[in-house]
């Protein structure tokens, strides 16, 4: 198995690191979007993602990665298990993180019947696909704005339900299929459907360092890894685990974070005053601000927390105005000074 570039060693590049570690610590903020230039470490950073995580428990070869825990999202496998056993056999496994490559079939993103035992055996058996292997955990799509539209449609609505459902060639199969959908492109190269669009919690925009020192730091340390990737990941061992510490004390503050009425006041009015559909977008603020406080440490979520987190999870929300011209960057920014934030 190929060695991810370390996390902590990624230079630069503070938004996109930090909406990682937002979803990193709660998943239900829905997901993030990397858009940016080609070659800015969008991939890398999604990869190395695996390594921060703390590894899960599942029901011990389940192929859905199902909680021995949770008795409200089961397969039908492991529902009959928890229900004749007291005690589930489980075992401790690293969160997946899972790619899903644009070219992938339907059948292999869903799954489909397995071809080998039913021409070996005259058995009709399912054989998960990729969603199944990225249930509570990571689903990965590299140049997302590419993806087909029927893979589209089909993401939209596992995302929506957390749940897959597969009927053909005589199978009816259900499972848990509940990921964090990650994404990342170059937005030259074609726009999202707004429908996938809204699927993801943040969205940050990647650019090419323009510091020189940074470009040249980038460069050494990439050269390094490549020479020799154990012994680089080796010398990140200890930033990593770190952050891996900071990920794991937030996860269990965060139920403890103050959040008032005053604040989900704010964050409405900034919605309002932004003209966005729906009310996702205040869901959103208030799950990202408040795992955000958790990772700063902070006891209470405050505007200083909005502040950052408001661009990420507003900038791709906005309807175009064809009377400003300013970017949706500029547009939030402008909302928050406004406000007085």
């Amino acid at each position: 198995m190929a060695i991810p570039f370390p996390f902590s060693a990624i230079v630069g590049q503070h938004d996109m690191k930090t909406a990682i570690q937002i979803v990193a610590v709660d998943a239900s903020v829905n997901g993030i979007l990397a858009l940016g230039d080609r070659g800015t470490g969008k991939s890398t950073a999604v990869r190395a993602l695996a390594d921060l995580l703390p590894p899960i428990k599942v029901v011990k070869h389940c192929p859905y990665g199902c909680d021995p825990k949770d008795h409200t999202s089961a397969c039908d496998q492991c529902a009959k298990l928890k229900g004749t056993h007291a005690t589930v056999p489980s075992e401790t496994v690293s969160v997946p993180v899972v790619d899903l490559p644009l070219g992938a079939s339907e059948d292999r993103v869903v799954g489909a019947l397995d071809l080998e035992k039913a021409l070996s055996l005259g058995v009709k058996s399912f054989s998960p696909g990729l969603l199944a292997k990225a249930n509570r955990g990571f689903l990965y799509i590299d140049e997302v704005n590419l993806l087909e539209d029927h893979l589209v449609d089909l993401l939209i609505d596992v995302a929506a339900s957390g749940e897959n459902l597969v009927e053909r060639e005589g199978l009816s199969v259900r499972h848990p299929a509940r990921f964090v959908l990650v994404g990342s492109g170059n937005p030259e190269e074609g726009e999202l459907r707004p429908q996938l669009l809204d699927r993801f919690g943040l969205c940050v925009e990647v650019r090419t360092p323009k510091d020189l020192d940074e470009r040249i730091l980038v460069i050494k340390r990439r050269d390094a890894f490549e020479k020799n990737p154990a012994q680089f990941q080796q010398e990140w061992q200890a930033a990593n685990e770190a952050l891996r510490d900071k990920i794991i004390k937030a996860r269990k503050r965060l139920d403890k974070v103050a959040l008032d009425d005053d604040f989900l006041r704010l964050c409405s009015q900034l919605c309002l005053t932004l003209g966005t559909d729906g009310l996702r977008a205040e869901l959103t603020l208030m799950r990202a601000t408040r795992a955000y406080a958790a990772l700063e440490g902070d006891k209470k979520v405050e505007a200083k927390h909005l502040k950052v987190i408001a661009p990420m999870a507003l900038c791709h929300r906005l309807r175009r105005d064809p009377l400003d011209d300013t970017g949706s960057a500029a547009r939030v920014e402008r909302a928050l000074d406004e406000l007085g934030i």
